[in-house]
């Protein structure tokens, strides 16, 4: 079995567009063969979700949930590209699988583009006292390391989906767009709860 490192991973993903778990689990398949997942991402129609990205999202809906008995509450916006998909039970359920997530993980930004700079900025400065005793390289990379853990803690295209934590949401996105053979967008969402400072 071929070491699959993150950065052939990270080759296939640019090369495809296809999502990082999909990407790991396509080289696996492949034994390390960098053509050969792309074969396989390509048969199974994870590429045509990266095909479908540019795309203009004009039709959707704006959907919302409640949870805990009124406790917490999530309002979400998301397009597509025509009002036959936004009708569609898929697309429905799909948006209903996105509030649940929302919910329950609590995602503070949609995605890394909206975390603020300073916020950013803060987190590396914590992050590079608490190795400050490492080599100047290897802190770098913790601290690098530690940013990523925060996009994946704070935005909710870089969280796992509650229903599949082997899936981030973004990949969870490209397999409705794949399925639905429309582009697919998560335009904005507010998340709600009692008691909490918005």
């Amino acid at each position: 079995m071929a070491d699959i490192t993150a950065e052939l991973v990270k080759t296939l993903r640019d090369k495809t567009n296809a999502g990082m778990m999909d990407c790991k689990k396509a080289l696996a398949e492949a034994d390390g063969h960098l053509e050969n997942a792309e074969t396989i991402l390509r048969k199974k129609g994870i590429l045509k979700a990266g095909s479908k990205a540019d795309r203009a999202t004009k039709e959707g809906i704006v959907a919302s949930y409640i949870h805990m008995q009124g406790r917490v509450g999530v309002l979400i916006e998301v397009n597509c590209e025509t009002d036959f998909v936004a009708k569609n039970e898929i697309f429905r359920d799909f948006v209903k699988d996105i509030t649940l997530h929302i919910a329950a993980a609590s995602p503070q930004y949609l995605s890394r583009d909206d975390v603020p700079a300073a916020v950013i900025a803060k987190e590396r400065e914590i992050g590079a006292e608490q190795v400050k005793d490492k080599p100047a390289n290897v802190i770098e990379k913790i601290v690098d390391g530690k940013i990523e853990k925060i996009y994946a803690t704070l935005c909710l295209l870089e969280q796992a989906f509650i229903k599949n934590t082997d899936q981030s949401i973004t990949d969870f996105v490209k397999s409705k767009i794949a399925e639905l053979g429309e582009n697919i967008q998560i335009r904005r969402f507010v998340r709600f709860a009692v008691g909490e400072e918005v």
